[in-house]
């Protein structure tokens, strides 16, 4: 299979289960760069197996991180994928077909479709889980992620394409992985809110919960996922509940934030 200059991107942390997949899904990319944190798995062992390149660094934010792993690459054209995702046979022979010409063009980025499989299955409903737009190829030269500990985005200037097939999340292998990961993603967030000193409104509560939940459970169409539906959208509304709560206990009781540092280091949810 013919190559092309781009470098697949993927920021790792024990994620031995699924490194090989999301490799394995890009063959035609000239290099595949790992840029791992700290496994104590044999994550660098796989990812070296199945052809890429491993780097550490030690965390510095989901953003950050992103960003040093751009400026690593060997190819301006930069693929990134966690290691959860993987691209549909489809989508590899989209890309094969339509990379000629955006590489050519002046396009900062393109936009690819996500498709997430959960409690083992796709979700056939729920917006967000079937074709959400998410901007995972772009050119290092005219875009850059955001700093943020977590939920970063990619910035750029420009229209970007989209392309029709998707590729494949594997979200959570079960309920304990996800209440881990609200756990830590939570923890980011409101360390970045304090960063910002961002108001503290408990008052808005009781409101977000109920708002979150409406809003994934009844118009991104959750329900018609049926169980599996309702517990994306309670996890969901109680993640934004969680968030509101655990700033307030930062800005209240400022000594938590290194506790429950201290607590989640310990337990590898954070690092």
């Amino acid at each position: 299979m013919p190559t092309f200059p781009l470098t697949l991107a993927v920021i790792t942390h024990n994620e031995a289960e699924s490194i090989a997949r999301c490799l394995d899904s890009v063959p035609f990319a000239a290099e595949k760069l790992v840029v791992d944190s700290g496994s104590d798995d044999d994550t660098v062992a796989i990812a070296q197996a199945h052809g890429a390149r491993v780097l550490h660094q030690d965390w510095l934010g989901f953003g950050a991180q992103r960003n040093f792993a751009s400026s690593q690459c060997s190819h301006d054209w930069i693929l990134v994928l966690d290691a959860d995702e993987y691209l549909s046979p489809e989508l590899a022979a989209e890309l094969q077909q339509r990379l000629p010409a955006l590489m050519a063009g002046a396009a900062p980025a393109a936009y690819l479709r996500r498709s997430t499989i959960y409690m083992g299955r796709p979700m056939r409903w729920y917006r967000p889980a079937v074709g959400e737009k998410l901007a995972r190829l772009y050119h290092r030269g005219r875009a850059r992620w955001s700093d943020a500990r977590v939920h970063e985005s990619l910035r750029f200037d420009g229209a970007a394409p989209t392309l029709r097939a998707p590729f494949n999340h594997v979200n959570n292998p079960a309920l304990p992985h996800k209440q881990l990961k609200v756990l830590r993603y939570a923890e980011l967030k409101c360390r970045d809110w304090l960063d910002r000193r961002k108001p503290v409104r408990m008052w808005q509560a009781p409101f977000v919960y109920a708002l979150a939940f409406l809003k994934d459970y009844v118009f991104r169409l959750a329900f018609l996922d049926g169980w599996r539906g309702f517990l994306i959208a309670q996890t969901a509304a109680s993640y934004a509940l969680y968030k509101r709560m655990r700033y307030y206990e930062m800005v209240n009781n400022p000594e938590s934030v290194a506790s429950a540092t201290d607590l989640l280091n310990k337990h590898h949810i954070d690092r």
